[in-house]
């Protein structure tokens, strides 16, 4: 497929700057795969689409703090420092971006705070955006680390809103984020509250829970037309001996599995056995997922409405179909769903 076809107008106004009041009460649609009807929902109402013997998989990374503003030696020109992974705890090494790139040069100090007290050291140019930063902190690692993160800002993409606001440390995290290490929120996620997991329980609907820190390639634009010739980013994933066993066994017993989110759907076809079932593995993965596809794991997909050209929207048209998520979309866009992270959800089942 080419990336022409999932271009569409997204108005400005579409895209949500904040979630709803209360995480399961934002709109839901659910496309049935097969027949390509839509129904309108609240969230709130998944529920109603699964029952005893079905699962849920979650992704429980935690979004850090990963957005750092600072000043560049000598000049004093403002500079942004997006935090992608640490590479060396002993060392504090880390993999960023900075912008603006062109100024910054192997060798550069970076200074952070409004005391100047965070230093850092560009020690690596690895591509034409990204950096290898040396903190020069000579504390305890876990005291370097609370001051990095101190300073830090939740990374809500730009795109979104402009403006951080203290109340985006809660909102851009799910509330079983638990293994640190990402640098942007599993958005389907964000849609579980703590009543809704609870009614799970009551309602014998399992869950398990595996680990993908997204990274920041689920933004970075496409820019080939063949979308066989995009590469995406690797994310760091784990899938727990216990989280294979469980999601086979329901897969066994005839149990529908429910992947909450773009990055859960994509670990769970990284490693598929000839027998479609899962493997545990700590692992990286760099699957790029695009109509047509063959799913082998998940039997429904809970997603956001993503903006246009993105590879989001590329994986929920290879688990839809391209012409019944496009309706979807269509459908969306007539109706007033809000588009983004904070916005509203869609079910495909």
């Amino acid at each position: 497929m080419k990336l022409s076809q999932f271009n569409f107008e997204l108005p400005e106004e579409k895209i949500a700057k904040e979630p709803t009041r209360w995480r399961d009460e934002c709109k839901l649609m659910v496309l049935h795969k097969d027949s390509g009807d839509i129904e309108h929902k609240q969230f709130k109402d998944i529920l109603d689409y699964f029952g005893k013997g079905d699962r849920f998989v979650f992704n429980d990374t935690k979004v850090f703090p990963a957005k750092l503003f600072g000043k560049k030696e000598k000049t004093g020109a403002d500079i942004m420092v997006f935090l992608l992974r640490e590479l060396n705890k002993e060392q504090r090494l880390w993999d960023v971006i900075v912008e603006p790139a062109r100024k910054i040069r192997i060798g550069n100090k970076l200074y952070f705070g409004e005391d100047e007290s965070m230093v850092a050291e560009v020690i690596d140019n690895t591509t034409s955006r990204g950096r290898t930063l040396r903190f020069l902190y000579d504390g305890p690692y876990e005291e370097f680390k609370e001051s990095l993160f101190a300073l830090g800002q939740t990374p809500v993409p730009e795109w979104v809103k402009e403006e951080v606001t203290p109340e985006d440390a809660e909102n851009f995290q799910t509330i079983f984020a638990k293994a640190e290490g990402a640098v942007s929120a599993p958005a389907a996620g964000l849609h579980f509250s703590r009543e809704l997991l609870n009614r799970m329980i009551l309602n014998d609907v399992e869950k398990t829970f595996i680990t993908v820190h997204m990274g920041i390639g689920h933004f970075r634009s496409v820019d080939v037309e063949d979308l066989s010739k995009h590469r995406v980013d690797s994310e760091h994933m784990i899938i727990s001996d216990e989280a294979a066993r469980e999601i086979n066994a329901t897969k066994r017993a005839g149990g529908k599995i429910c992947a909450v989110g773009v990055t859960v759907i994509r670990a769970l076809e990284t490693y598929v056995t000839t027998s479609n079932e899962i493997r545990a593995n700590d692992t990286w993965t760099n699957k790029f997922i695009f109509p047509p596809y063959e799913f082998s794991i998940a039997d429904a997909f809970v997603s956001n409405f993503h903006r246009p050209g993105s590879t989001m929207l590329m994986m929920e048209a290879a688990f839809g179909g391209y012409d019944k998520v496009k309706k979807a979309y269509d459908t969306a866009l007539e109706l007033d769903y809000r588009f983004g992270p904070y916005g509203d959800a869609l079910l495909i089942i």
